[in-house]
């Protein structure tokens, strides 16, 4: 591709008011007021003085912002260009959407986290976010809850809260549990924002309890469902949450002497190979040829806590050679030769044997691809050095990032697993002239749009008779 020299560009100008740029934000706002979002934050946010006043307009305009792409306050003031005064009404300065952010106190960040879970319950009612409502549940694949933890980078010392943790980068804490199954793509859930050097396992217990009662309040009650975190979150606390609240879990176990006794117990002859990174299939045999190794074991966790508080279940252990073996060949000791990764999980071997729990616990890691999501749209910045006022943010987002994949499933194929950059570029960053007939507005988009079919059926839904959420 060249620029044109038959026809030169020669000068531009910003004076057409009927022009917007995100033409994408009339059917994604649309389906945010099918789900209530308003509404539900008008209702339970009580931020005081004129700051939180019409609370649930100020929260629309920053998921409407963030859905936009905006990722500071200053950046609020995309919604304020062109025709947009034509399409919204109420779209607030980012001066005004600043205040209100940095008068919430902790309690209405509470508030506002009940906000989000309805808000997902409803959407989950109003598109196939969560798969189909009707479907027999015992029918249905095993949904899984993920929990992780993850750094949100800061610079400077003016962030409240700000400070070294595990990654060893100053920043903040975000906990996040999202969910997901077979044929559903990951959303989240909950979240939580905490000081840059808290303990991962901090407030997980009641992370996982808030986000398996909303379950039961969506199409996904009566599944079976597995939570699945990494060492941790090895605790009593998080793992008695979730086993309280009906779930089983699959979590990474940390190499103490209790569990490196038990794989030391393992005999030769119990591993079985899998699918593992320079894998081959054996054709004739239908076995794979690889370094990596599986066996389980039974095992009771938490033996030092009284006899109620123990959980049993089983250890699933995966084994690859370790490539800078610590001594000679024929004279280390088995962990000298063999790297070992071990997980506690309480499923029945039944439900998912020695080979699928592997499998299934590994891919744990979808939660990093939804960190990765945050990180590249709203949560590029945490905008403010008000700690609550980024704690909202983060909640904000994550509304942001469940209405941008509902999104997707409304127009199906590959926008139902797609990225938020991706449906940004694909469905809402579409370019749009306004036009008025009759005392109605239309839409003239470009011509020969790629992606104009999966538009259309955003469009037309959004624009149909609304659903009727149940109260």
């Amino acid at each position: 591709m060249q620029l044109s020299h038959t026809r030169s560009v020669v000068s531009a100008t910003f004076d057409d008011p009927n022009l917007v740029s995100a033409a994408g934000l009339v059917p994604v706002m649309r389906i945010a007021a099918e789900a209530g979002l308003t509404e539900l934050a008008q209702e339970h946010l009580s931020v005081p003085t004129d700051r939180g006043a019409n609370a649930g307009l100020k929260v629309t305009s920053l998921v409407g912002g963030m859905v936009a792409g905006a990722d500071s306050i200053d950046d609020m003031a995309l919604l304020r260009h062109g025709g947009m005064r034509r399409i919204f009404n109420r779209i607030y300065a980012p001066s005004t959407l600043g205040s209100f952010l940095r008068a919430f106190t902790f309690g209405h960040v509470r508030q506002l986290d009940a906000v989000a879970s309805r808000f997902l319950v409803n959407l989950a009612k109003v598109t196939p976010l969560l798969g189909d409502p009707s479907a027999d549940p015992a029918e249905e694949s095993m949904v899984f809850v993920d929990v992780d933890d993850t750094i949100i980078e800061v610079h400077g010392h003016a962030k409240q809260g700000a400070g070294f943790g595990y990654s060893g980068v100053r920043g903040l804490n975000a906990l996040t549990s999202t969910v997901s199954a077979a044929n559903l793509a990951p959303v989240i859930a909950a979240s939580r924002l905490r000081k840059g050097n808290t303990g991962s396992p901090r407030g997980a217990a009641r992370l996982v309890a808030d986000v398996l009662a909303t379950l039961r309040r969506t199409a996904l009650a009566g599944r079976k469902i597995l939570v699945r975190a990494d060492s941790a979150f090895y605790g009593h606390a998080t793992i008695s949450a979730a086993l309280t609240a009906g779930a089983d879990v699959s979590v990474t176990a940390r190499m103490d002497p209790a569990v490196k006794r038990t794989i030391a117990s393992i005999a030769d002859d119990a591993w079985t190979k899998i699918k593992y990174t320079n894998a081959i299939l054996d054709e004739a045999t239908g076995q794979w040829v690889s370094t990596a190794e599986v066996a389980e074991t039974p095992f009771t966790a938490f033996t030092s806590r009284k006899k109620s508080e123990q959980v049993t279940g089983r250890l699933v252990v995966r084994r690859i050679p370790d490539l800078a073996p610590k001594a000679a060949p024929g004279q280390g000791t088995l962990f000298d030769r063999w790297r070992f990764h071990a997980f506690f999980t309480t499923t029945e071997s039944d439900v998912l044997d020695t080979v699928t729990a592997d499998r299934t616990h590994r891919q744990h890691a979808i939660i990093e691809q939804v960190h990765a999501d945050l990180k590249h749209s709203a949560l590029a910045h945490l905008p403010s050095g008000v700690f609550n006022a980024n704690a909202a943010w983060l909640v904000l987002a994550v509304m942001t990032f469940n209405l941008t994949r509902a999104t997707g499933t409304i127009c199906g194929g590959d926008h139902a697993r797609a990225t938020t950059s991706t449906l940004r570029r694909k469905i809402i960053a579409v370019p749009a002239r306004i036009a008025s007939s009759a005392r109605k507005l239309q839409l003239h988009l470009p011509m020969d749009w790629p992606w104009e079919s999966a538009w259309a059926v955003l469009f037309a839904r959004a624009l149909s008779p609304p659903v009727v959420v149940p109260s």
